[in-house]
């Protein structure tokens, strides 16, 4: 089996496990196969934690989850030094954040001190406590939830937090249509009657995608509307007066290099060998509305960042 029909058996078993979620779904696996972090926002019980224990699931890795409460610490996230009094030792005891899929969940419950935890973790792939770095393994992904901030007991994560993540996922209800195929599946489920997921996959087949995606090729043409985006998230007001009023701060070049990972790994989901401006365009939000943030009139008037990009999309053509 190919790393491509691994991958898609993945898909087709999350989409089973996660009934009316398909672009979610896809936006994960876009995060896995681009080496990437996701930020899931939503609702209680619209199947974040779910979806994220299903993909952990389908792989041969370890999974680890840390709930983020107003009381955790720091240490709680990367370990520390416990002292051995038979050696009269200091020993390191790794954290959860030692684990290949990490599911950060309502990552916004917790203070700054224990977000910023995450944050050599998530950008270097390591952990430094008392003065000694200590190397994150090889498959390594972070997949955060976090409930909307109107909620109460929530701490808004900061800027350079949220630049860490590679995509921003909204989780929506799902479509009525839908809600008595979830019954169903959960009914199932209990009684023990759940669909048969296929075999996990090795982690060297996830690999191997990665290489694959990292080969899709990006022509002039592409590489300028992804730069052109981004650009026009720090200079909108050549796109009209409304998105220079709505964007008080653009993207940073990071945001260019999660634009351009994201675009290959879908062109890849998708069979292509090639980057098109559709695949840009369908990754864009999730890349750039966490980038981006809004002036106090945008919110006044109710406008989200994922409507701002949506809007910016409609300005910028691509060449």
């Amino acid at each position: 089996m190919t790393p491509r029909e691994s991958i898609r058996q993945i898909q087709d078993a999350m989409n089973a496990a996660i009934i009316g979620q398909e672009t979610v779904v896809e936006r994960m696996l876009i995060a896995l196969l681009a080496d990437g972090h996701v930020l899931m926002e939503g609702l209680p019980g619209v199947a974040k934690t779910r979806s994220i224990k299903t993909l952990s699931k389908l792989i041969k890795s370890d999974f680890s989850r840390i709930q983020f409460t107003p009381d955790l610490l720091p240490s709680d996230v990367t370990g520390s030094d416990v002292y051995r009094e038979q050696t009269g030792t200091f020993d390191f005891q790794s954290g959860p954040i030692f684990g290949n899929l990490i599911l950060a969940d309502e990552i916004n419950r917790a203070p700054a001190k224990v977000q910023a935890a995450l944050l050599e973790a998530m950008e270097e792939r390591q952990v430094t406590v008392t003065g000694t770095t200590h190397r994150l393994p090889e498959l390594f992904l972070v997949l955060a939830t976090q409930n909307p901030i109107e909620q109460e007991g929530t701490y808004p994560l900061p800027e350079a937090q949220m630049d860490r993540f590679l995509l921003y996922v909204n989780v929506p209800y799902p479509p009525a249509k839908n809600e008595a195929a979830i019954l169903r599946l959960v009914r199932g489920e209990k009684s023990g009657n759940a669909p048969q997921s296929p075999p996990a996959v090795e982690p060297d087949v996830i690999f191997a995608a990665r290489r694959e995606v990292a080969a899709v090729h990006v022509a002039d043409a592409a590489e300028q509307y992804i730069v052109d985006l981004v650009i026009a998230t720090r200079d909108p007001k050549k796109y009209g007066d409304d998105l220079a009023k709505w964007i008080r701060l653009g993207a940073s070049p990071r945001g260019t290099i999660a634009l351009d990972a994201a675009a290959r790994a879908h062109a890849w989901l998708h069979g292509q060998d090639f980057v098109s401006p559709d695949n840009i365009r369908a990754v864009a939000p999730a890349c750039l509305a966490h980038r981006v943030h809004l002036s106090y009139e945008a919110e006044a008037l109710g406008k989200t960042r994922t409507d701002v990009i949506d809007a910016l999309l409609e300005k910028v053509v691509a060449v």
